[in-house]
C-alpha cells in the first residue's frame, strides 16, 4: 500500500470504527474471562522475532496492521485478568478506562485554562475534596504527576525552597549539608530523588524497620540528634503509608510528633514531613481503614497513587501539600508565551507552572469519571474490598499446610508468604535448608509465566530468602479468586519439589 499520506489519513476513520473496536473486544475479553492465559509468555529475542516490529518506508494497510495489532495484544501482559497480581495495581475498570479514552481523544495539555478548561476545574475539585474531606488540611494544593516517584520529588523540591528559598537562583551551592530521612523499606525513588535534585546519596540517612516493616521512630529520633550534633541539617523525613513489599504503615503521628521536637514553626528551623502513600494512600477513603493513616492531617505533602487500589487507568498520581502557593513559587518559570497576565479569564486557573513538567496529561479526567461512576460511598467500598480478600487470603494460608506467612497481621493487602514443599517439611531449618527454599519461588513463578494461568511477584527481602508477595488491588477480585492462588501455588510447588 503505498500512495499519498492523505489517502492513508482518510483511512483512519474506517480504522476506528471498524478495527478498534474488534481490537477492544480482544481485550476486554481477558477481564472475565479466568479460562485465558495472563501471557503468552517468549522470551525477549523469540518475541523480536515473532512480531517483526521494524518500522518501515511504506504504510501498513488497515487489515494488516489490524492482525499486527492482534498479536500485540496475544503477546501482552493481560493486567486487567483475574489472575493477574503481580504489581501494586490489577484490574481494569472500563469506567475510569472511558475516562482514559476520553482524555486521549480530547488530547491536551493542563497547563493552562485555555486549552484545558474542564480538566483544570476537574483536578482542582479532586484535589481540593482530598485536601479538605480526606486528608483534613485546613488549606492546600496540588497536582497530578506522572506517577508517585515524581511526586515523591515534588515533596524533597518543595521541603529545599521551604527552607531554602535561595536555592532556586543559587542553586545547591548556597546550601548547608542537609540529611534526609527514610526507612530501610521505602520506595527506592527517595535514593532518586536524592541524587536527581542534587542532594546526593550521602544525603539519605537510612533509618531502621520493625518486625512489620514499619519505621522505628525512636531510631528517627536518634539520627536526627546525631545529624543535629554533627552540624547536618536535618531537611526532610519521608514516611511511608503501605510500604511496597510489606505494605508497612509508618507511624505518621509519631514522626510528626519528632519532626517538631527537634524542628520549629518558622521556615528556617521546619523540617518537612513528607507522606509517600502511593500504594497504601487509598485507605484515605475507607472509614474502615482510614486510622492506619492517623496524623496525616499533621504532614506537609504526600504522595497517593489512585491508579493502585481505587482502579484509575494508569498512570494517575497525586502530590498534595497544606502550604498553599509553594508549588508556584518553587517552580514557576513564568513563560511569557503561555502564562500572560492580561488573558481574558482569571489567570489564577493556569496551574502550568506548578508544575516541573510544560506538556502535560489531564489525568484528573479518568479519575474523575471512576469517582463520579461510583461515588464516594463506592470508592470506599472498592477499597474495602480490596482488604476483605487479602484477610481471606491470609487465613487460608494460616490453614493450609505448606504455607507460612511473613507478616501474621499484614497492615495492607501485601500477602508475603512461603510455599514449602512435602519434600521439605519437618526438617531442620538450617542455612541449607533456606538455600533450598530460595528456588522454590522462582520455579513456580516461571511455570507461571510458562502457562500463562497467573502471575504474582516474588523477591528476597533482608534476611528473607525469595517469597511470594501476593497484593490484593483489583476490587473485583473474589473469594474464588484467593482460593485459586492457594490451589496453583501448591499444584505447581508439589510438581517440582517432590
Amino acid at each position: 500500500m503505498s500512495g499519498d499520506w492523505r489517502h492513508r489519513h482518510d483511512l483512519a476513520d474506517e480504522f476506528l470504527e471498524k478495527s478498534l473496536p474488534r481490537l477492544l473486544k480482544l481485550v476486554f475479553a481477558s477481564y472475565k474471562d479466568r479460562e485465558s492465559r495472563v501471557v503468552e509468555f517468549v522470551q525477549p529475542e523469540d518475541l523480536q522475532n515473532k512480531l517483526r516490529l521494524e518500522l518501515t518506508d511504506e504504510p501498513m494497510s488497515n487489515e494488516m496492521l489490524e492482525e499486527k495489532l492482534a498479536e500485540v495484544i496475544k503477546y501482552s501482559v493481560k493486567t486487567g485478568h483475574p489472575y493477574f497480581f503481580n504489581q501494586l495495581f490489577g484490574g481494569v475498570d472500563q469506567m475510569a478506562l472511558s475516562g482514559a479514552m476520553l482524555t486521549e481523544a480530547l488530547n491536551s495539555s493542563c497547563y493552562t485554562y485555555e486549552v484545558a478548561p474542564v480538566g483544570t476545574l476537574m483536578e482542582r475539585e479532586i484535589i481540593q475534596k482530598m485536601v479538605k474531606k480526606y486528608i483534613e488540611f485546613s488549606e492546600g494544593d496540588g497536582v497530578f504527576c506522572p506517577g508517585g516517584s515524581a511526586a515523591n520529588m515534588y515533596g524533597l523540591s518543595l521541603a529545599r525552597f521551604y527552607k531554602f528559598p535561595e536555592s532556586k537562583s543559587k542553586g545547591m551551592q548556597c546550601l548547608p549539608l542537609v540529611h534526609i530521612y527514610t526507612s530501610d523499606l521505602s520506595h527506592y525513588s527517595l535514593k532518586k530523588a536524592g541524587f536527581f535534585l542534587g542532594f546526593g546519596l550521602d544525603s539519605i540517612v537510612v533509618v531502621p524497620t520493625d518486625a512489620t516493616g514499619a519505621m522505628v521512630v525512636e531510631e528517627l529520633d536518634r539520627a536526627i540528634q546525631k545529624s543535629k550534633e554533627q552540624g547536618i541539617v536535618p531537611l526532610m523525613v519521608n514516611a511511608t503509608a503501605g510500604t511496597t513489599v510489606m505494605g508497612a504503615y509508618d507511624r505518621i503521628d509519631s514522626i510528626a510528633e519528632v519532626c517538631r521536637k527537634h524542628g520549629g514553626d518558622d521556615a528556617a528551623s521546619h523540617i518537612w514531613l513528607h507522606v509517600d502513600a502511593a500504594w497504601g494512600g487509598s485507605v484515605l477513603l475507607s472509614d474502615k481503614h482510614r486510622h492506619k493513616m492517623k496524623g496525616i492531617h499533621l504532614v506537609d505533602s504526600l504522595t497517593w497513587d489512585p491508579h493502585k487500589m481505587t482502579g484509575a487507568i494508569l498512570q494517575c498520581a497525586l502530590f498534595i501539600t497544606r502550604h498553599p502557593g509553594l508549588l508556584a513559587q518553587a517552580h514557576c518559570a513564568n513563560a511569557r508565551y503561555l502564562f500572560q497576565q492580561d488573558k481574558a479569564y482569571d489567570v489564577s486557573y493556569d496551574t502550568g507552572d506548578k508544575s516541573v513538567q510544560c506538556g502535560r496529561k489531564i489525568d484528573s479526567i479518568k479519575f474523575w469519571v471512576l469517582w463520579k461512576a461510583y461515588g464516594s460511598i463506592g470508592m470506599a467500598q472498592r477499597v474495602d474490598s480490596c482488604f476483605e480478600n487479602a484477610l481471606y487470603l491470609r487465613d487460608r494460608i494460616r490453614e493450609t499446610p505448606g504455607f507460612r506467612l511473613l507478616i501474621e497481621e499484614p497492615e495492607c493487602t501485601n500477602i508475603c508468604f512461603w510455599y514449602i514443599p512435602q519434600s521439605l517439611r519437618g526438617q531442620t531449618e538450617d542455612e541449607e535448608w533456606w538455600a533450598k527454599l530460595s528456588k522454590v519461588a522462582p520455579a513456580i513463578k516461571a511455570h507461571m509465566q510458562e502457562k500463562g494461568s497467573m502471575l504474582v511477584g516474588y523477591q528476597p527481602q533482608g534476611k528473607f530468602v525469595n517469597f511470594f508477595r501476593m497484593v490484593v488491588a483489583n476490587s473485583s477480585s473474589t473469594k474464588q479468586d484467593m482460593d485459586y492462588v492457594i490451589e496453583t501455588v501448591s499444584s505447581y510447588g508439589e510438581m517440582f519439589f517432590k
